[in-house]
């Protein structure tokens, strides 16, 4: 390339080396820092190699803190998404396996005139930099006559950070059976760091949502709303782990702090506790006398009923009853594994407490096992927050012991303030004593740790439905449907219930209708719309309560909803007796259910809240 040139051209793309610009016919590209210095090394090399090792001197001179390997693929891969390349069919970036990378295009130099000869254009820049030095100097000079000198060169203090999301780590392992590990370490690196009360932590599963997003890092900051991210790597090899974590400020993109760790797969827990105190450290947070004893205690687990574990998790995180099935069976054979292991005890009751709310299990077989889980975890680990929550719901949702649950609940959120279910949960015991307010203050705090879950956006909107908000409630639901076009069909169910109190039976129908579609009961869903477009109200509460008893049937609960609707008074007591005979967990909401106003005067119905504890 010829020395005088600072403008390059391949395809349809001119990179000014010189302004540090990339266009493309002429338009200019968001391409800068570190991808585009690996563009230009590229392009001073075209057709050779250009291995990692010279990029990372190139671009991390003596820096032995970043881990290059991770930054250098994120770096190639925006490179690559600026010039619509592919690493499958390149046409302009090749990778070389285990070397380094080399551009394929043909690259045209183009020679650009100087406007000024280079001596004069220097003896120019000296005289231009002389004047300002002298007039930095005088300055200096005059403001130092107030001392304050010392204040305008002081070392400006670090911005403070409040807020933090780990990122998932990226599973380097060449295996990608290993992303549950990886995904393993961000879970209790971010709930090691939620435990720290000064500083709020985004959840696991809204982090998650940005794994393998193309957003930069201050755009991703920006919608999570927080000052710094983590972000680094996990590598797994034989009986050693890995990891690399590096601390990001998220509105300038800088990094603050890196380091790598690598330790025996059996003190992985170690290693863990020494990424967060020196994060902690770090961000300067100050620590509680608790905070510091916890994170300074030496733990160790077995490494096999670690893994366990963090399948465990890998599956409970993904919802659904195989997937529930599949964690609570890993959960076990981590207790059987490490019997002392507490974390595994709070999974196994986290598993029976979702699988009886959610149809895996009759709630009369899973919730006392939960409760026994989540009192062996306690036994063993009274800080562990997971288990106090358990614990709290069970006591809410089966034993009806509401003083004790409001108990546990508070003692979990005082153990983990960042532990978005906590709040999630204890909303829910709000809702069911009708504190609304204290209900929506709670689930909006487990909505700004968890902002992309549909679980907690979807309890927001229950628990407006439930106060008689229904306004809001249908905003929130509409901001849902924004959130993920693809949400499941409980979201177009809960709207339906909306439309349905306010009586507006066309879009009541509407949304059922989509709901039927999106289970894949086509028929059902054109039995309801024909019936309600034939025969109204009364065929619409017809058709509902026909489907309802098709196999496999809908919950006594749901039901005795349905009844009430129709104005079957008879029909939905004997139903809800039927759900108390079941033990539903869901019961206790029939004291703040907008569909049960009808029954409140009945002395049956005032009998059964009686007997629910409320």
């Amino acid at each position: 390339m010829p020395n005088r040139a600072r403008v390059v051209k391949f395809g349809v793309f001119e990179v000014d080396l010189t302004a540090g610009e990339v266009r493309k016919t002429g338009m200019k590209q968001k391409l800068a820092g570190q991808p585009f210095q690996v563009l230009q090394a590229l392009l001073e090399r075209p057709q050779e190699i250009v291995t990692r090792e010279e990029l990372r001197q190139r671009l991390w001179p003596g820096n032995t803190f970043v881990d290059y390997e991770l930054a250098l693929k994120k770096a190639v891969n925006r490179l690559r998404e600026v010039l619509g390349d592919s690493a499958e069919s390149p046409h302009f970036i090749e990778t070389i396996p285990r070397r380094g990378y080399r551009f394929l295009g043909s690259v045209e130099a183009v020679e650009l005139p100087l406007a000024v000869p280079p001596t004069r254009l220097k003896t120019r820049w000296r005289l231009a930099g002389g004047l300002v030095l002298a007039a930095i100097v005088a300055l200096v000079f005059w403001l130092n006559i107030g001392k304050l000198r010392t204040r305008i060169f002081a070392k400006s203090p670090s911005f403070e950070i409040r807020s933090i999301a780990v990122l998932p780590l990226e599973n380097l392992s060449e295996d990608p059976n290993q992303d549950y590990f990886s995904d393993g370490i961000t879970d209790a690196l971010t709930t090691e760091l939620a435990q720290i009360g000064g500083l709020r932590v985004i959840s696991r599963t809204s982090a998650e949502h940005f794994k393998g997003s193309r957003e930069t890092l201050p755009e991703i900051a920006r919608k999570l709303k927080v000052d710094a991210i983590v972000e680094g790597s996990v590598t797994r090899s034989e009986n050693h782990v890995r990891i690399t974590a590096q601390l990001i400020d998220a509105q300038t993109d800088r990094h603050l702090w890196a380091r790598s760790y690598e330790r025996d797969s059996k003190d992985v827990l170690a290693l863990q506790d020494e990424v967060v105190r020196d994060i902690g450290g770090e961000i300067r947070i100050k620590l509680t006398p608790e905070e510091r004893t916890r994170l300074a205690v030496a733990r160790s687990v077995d490494p096999a009923a670690h893994e366990a574990y963090l399948r465990g998790r890998y599956w409970w995180h993904r919802r659904g009853r195989e997937n529930e099935l599949k964690g609570l069976q890993y959960f076990e054979q981590a207790v059987q594994l490490d019997p002392s292991y507490a974390p595994a005890w709070a999974g196994i009751a986290d598993s029976y407490i979702v699988m009886a709310h959610h149809g895996g299990l009759p709630p009369k077989e899973a919730m006392p096992k939960a409760s026994a889980a989540a009192l062996k975890a306690l036994q063993l680990d009274s800080s562990l927050a997971e288990a106090h929550t358990s614990l709290a719901l069970v006591k809410t949702a089966y034993d009806w012991d509401y003083a004790a649950a409001e108990s546990e609940f508070t003692r979990a959120i005082q153990l983990n303030p960042n532990y978005a279910t906590a709040h999630h949960w204890y909303a829910h015991y709000l809702v069911i004593k009708r504190r609304f307010p204290e209900a929506l203050s709670e689930i909006q705090l487990a909505h700004d740790l968890d902002p992309y879950s549909l679980v907690i956006n979807g309890f927001w909107c229950e628990a407006l439905y439930y106060s008689k908000d229904y306004e809001r409630a249908l905003a929130q639901f509409r901001s849902m449907l924004d959130l993920d076009p693809g949400v499941k069909p409980i979201t177009y169910e809960l709207l339906a219930r909306v439309y349905e109190q306010q009586g507006d039976y066309a879009r009541a129908a509407e949304q059922r209708r989509d709901q039927l579609m999106l289970s894949g009961a086509t028929q059902d869903a054109e039995s309801l719309t024909n019936a309600y477009a034939q025969g109204g109200v009364e065929a619409y509460w017809r058709k509902r309560i026909e489907l309802a008893k098709r196999p496999p049937a809908g919950s006594a609960l749901d039901l005795a909803i349905l009844y009430a609707h129709q104005g079957d008074r008879d029909s939905a007591l004997r139903s809800l007796e039927g759900a108390y005979q079941e033990h539903s967990p869901w019961l206790n909401f029939v004291a703040c259910e907008p569909a049960f106003d009808s029954l409140r005067a009945d002395p049956r119905f005032q009998k059964l809240v009686h007997q629910i504890g409320l």
